[in-house]
């Protein structure tokens, strides 16, 4: 059977919204029903949505009071967006490195790069696995330093029995087109926290008095007032737009078939790569609930290339495929520069060893795929390249 990547029922929602005119007293109102169902989806109190995954970090980190003179602990092996969401807030981000099978944050790492100046955590469910995030939990209450979850690649895996998003003091998943659910672009942040949900909301929303955790919109009677006192504090204006909350607003009802496919597109690799014993899949713990964003193996055989195994997949049939980001201290933005006068980590090699191994030998095979009979293909293709190259 074949799925759509977006349905009928995402294209119905956008028709509501476009059948209002964009008239908020006509509005069909999406972002107020997109985040009530989200929240009550994950099972929290408050969902606010934004318009990238990236201002959810940023937004958080803020209202966490996280900012100048403050240092935040963050995986180098993920998208250079949650380093970028540390300095957007001026902060600076420490690198902690990851863990040799999970290749999520390793705590022990984290306790290690612990300062005086430290103030929070961002630690990333890498390709849908979630961190080990009791021992995190535990070093965030003993120095009192805040937990964001970066969920981006992680809807509705499981850690230990419990949803990934519900286990820091908030959670930040991004709707970018390669995700579980998409809206083009968007983000969703969640928590259990009032007045840091309020905080979230009022820099989300231009620091507008009239908004809060459960209000996204001001009402004319308030805003048409010459007498109205506007904005309480300083905001960004990181509001996500009716017609993506409408797409999202359908993905989300569609999740549970959404993460189904990427489990199952999953499998068949699983099943292709039994036997080989130079690639590597991510370690999923006891407990665990992958989501599987993408299935990644590590290449194990020091005489085949990264390149090597590409171009061999691909002439077997399989899709192009991306290879692990740039460890983000070794990007051209990061390396070698100075972010503030206290910082202590020279951006440059040797700083996270284990994540310097293993970035390099990742293979990042898509799960994105709608049909089983496709699902299939890619796994022969996988199969067919293992066998070329001997298991």
């Amino acid at each position: 059977m074949t799925y759509e990547r977006i349905s009928l029922k995402e294209a119905a929602y956008v028709m509501e919204v476009l059948q209002s005119q964009f008239s908020t007293s006509r509005g069909a109102n999406m972002l107020n029903r997109l985040e009530r169902a989200f929240a009550e989806k994950f099972g929290v109190g408050y969902a606010i949505s934004f318009v990238n995954g990236t201002a959810t970090l940023h937004a958080s980190l803020a209202a966490a009071g996280v900012g100048p003179g403050d240092e935040v602990i963050v995986p180098p092996l993920t998208m250079a967006s949650t380093s970028f969401a540390v300095l957007h807030a001026g902060a600076l981000p420490v690198f902690a490195d990851i863990d040799p099978e999970t290749w999520t944050i390793d705590p022990a790492s984290i306790r290690e790069r612990i300062t005086e100046r430290t103030k929070a955590i961002v630690p990333v469910a890498i390709y849908g696995l979630s961190p080990d995030m009791d021992p995190i939990m535990e070093i965030a209450e003993e120095h009192g330093l805040f937990v964001l979850e970066d969920d981006a690649q992680c809807f509705l895996g499981k850690y230990k029995g419990r949803l990934v998003g519900t286990l820091g003091h908030a959670a930040s998943f991004s709707f970018q087109s390669s995700k579980h659910m998409t809206s083009g672009e968007g983000g969703m942040v969640i928590t259990d926290d009032p007045d840091l949900a309020d905080r979230i909301r009022r820099f989300n929303s231009l620091g507008y008095a009239a908004v809060g955790r459960s209000q996204a919109k001001i009402s004319k009677d308030v805003i048409q007032d010459p007498n109205y006192a506007r904005h309480v504090e300083i905001g960004w204006n990181y509001r996500m737009a009716e017609v993506c909350a409408a797409v999202a607003l359908g993905q989300l009802e569609r999740l549970d078939l959404l993460v189904s496919l990427r489990k199952k597109a999953a499998s068949y690799f699983a099943q292709a790569v039994e036997g080989c014993t130079w690639l590597t899949p991510q370690r999923v713990p006891e407990g665990y609930e992958h989501a599987y964003w993408t299935y990644v193996l590590r290449l194990d055989r020091d005489d085949i290339t990264w390149h090597d195994f590409r171009a061999k997949y691909l002439e077997f049939g399989g899709e192009p495929f991306y290879g692990a980001w740039r460890l983000t201290y070794l990007e051209p933005a990061f390396q070698g520069k100075r972010f503030a006068d206290y910082q202590w980590q020279e951006f440059g090699p040797g700083l996270c060893p284990v994540a310097e191994a293993t970035q390099p030998r990742l293979i990042q095979l898509p799960t994105n795929y709608f049909s089983e009979e496709e699902m299939e293909r890619q796994a022969e293709a996988l199969a067919r390249t293992i066998d070329y190259f001997g298991r």
